[in-house]
């Protein structure tokens, strides 16, 4: 049997705890401009319809009495090792999946907690002991089932889908609970009529195939209740980004600059913290009108330096028209490998050699933010917007 543990409106439920006048407030998680958008919304802004990635002036709209919080990543990451530490002490085999859900195998488990139902009873009483946070759990001999039964009685619920119960819980499940049905599968399901997951065992493998390629072979799979994807441990990050909504649409290339310097110090941040070396680089914009672009670049050789980040990334925005003024600006690191992978060392010296050199001070700022904060120290070109990208 899997489990899939969610913990409850997590950001939200973080600074509820933290700070007990906002406990039963309706609160949301997010930036407080008309701009922003809601990261995470309290079960109370929940019951006014204001969810995750709503538009901020939609969420005040829905709930003019409404309470806005400014995220804090460093502390929703401290406690949410925690957690993940609890997790570790029932199951060796534990795969965090995001900040706030991981999966939990527990197999061979049963000598030492009793059987699945009761060792995830004595998860969610810990937790709650420990962090005085509610979770969801769901259980199920399949990893899929388990992820949409941890969803079904939200909040502090717990399901658990036996073995003997799975063929008839996959007959009547709605094709849109499944993962990986996102809204252009959905209507090339529906033209089928395909409204179930039950429903897709009426039809040859070769037509879902001929609709939606591989993914429709492995939904076949799930409808004969067969998944084959298994609980891993330490599952590698597949990429690392930063990415904010302007405060104003902009086509001035120094603002945005400006932005892609800070969001390449956190990405780089975060890959010397996690162990990564990117062999990619992309930036990401967003239009004024909601029109979405996406530019990679490959490295001839892997880095988790900032500088090397950002000269990416800028290099990548200034091959852009910017015709439309931007909204949203990004940059994102993918392709990783560790950083103890050996290189090949180039004989020719380059830029992106040269912006290794960074590296070393990257290193010390690492350590003086971890000690005192981020907002310790800073390169000086991010206060002044035209010396930003000057050796």
């Amino acid at each position: 049997m899997i489990m899939h543990i969610d913990m409850d409106a997590f950001f939200a439920s973080v600074e509820q705890r933290d700070n007990p006048d906002l406990a039963g407030k309706v609160l949301v998680v997010g930036g407080a401009s008309d701009r922003g958008v809601v990261a995470a919304a309290s079960y109370e802004a929940r019951r006014y319809g204001i969810h995750s990635a709503m538009p901020m002036f939609m969420a005040r709209a829905r709930c003019p009495h409404l309470v806005i919080v400014p995220p804090r990543k460093q502390r929703y990451s401290e406690v949410s090792r925690s957690i993940m530490a609890i997790l570790d002490d029932y199951s060796p085999v534990v795969e965090q999946v995001s900040i706030d859900e991981a999966y939990l195998d527990a197999a061979g488990c049963q000598r030492l907690f009793g059987p699945p139902e009761a060792m995830a009873r004595a998860i969610k009483a810990e937790i709650r002991q420990k962090q005085a946070l509610t979770c969801s759990i769901g259980v199920a001999p399949l990893k899929f089932l388990a992820k949409i039964a941890s969803d079904m009685h939200k909040p502090d619920g717990l399901t658990v889908i036996f073995p003997e119960e799975v063929a008839e819980r996959i007959a009547v499940l709605p094709i849109e609970k499944v993962p990986g049905v996102g809204r252009k599968a959905r209507q090339q399901l529906s033209r089928l009529g395909i409204r179930q997951l039950g429903d897709v065992c009426r039809f040859k493998p070769v037509q879902l195939t001929e609709r939606l390629g591989k993914f429709g072979h492995r939904l076949m799979e799930l409808a004969q209740g067969r998944d084959a994807t298994r609980v891993t441990v330490h599952a590698p990050a597949k990429s690392i980004s930063s990415e904010c909504t302007l405060p104003a649409d902009t086509r001035d290339r120094g603002v945005l600059r400006r932005h892609l310097l800070s969001q390449s110090q956190e990405v780089g941040r975060q890959l010397r913290r996690q162990g990564y070396l990117a062999r990619t680089i992309t930036l990401k914009l967003k239009q004024s009108d909601f029109r979405q672009l996406t530019r990679s670049f490959s490295l001839t050789r892997p880095s988790h330096a900032s500088e090397t980040i950002f000269r990416t990334a800028a290099a990548l925005l200034d091959q852009q028209s910017l015709e439309t003024p931007i909204r949203l600006i990004g940059v994102g690191a993918s392709a990783l490998v560790g950083d103890t992978t050996p290189q090949q060392v180039s004989l020719f010296e380059s830029r992106e050699h040269q912006a290794t050199g960074w590296e070393k001070v990257d290193r010390a700022v690492d350590r003086i933010t971890a000690r005192f904060g981020q907002s310790a120290v800073h390169r000086g070109s991010l206060d002044p917007p035209e010396d930003i990208g000057r050796d």
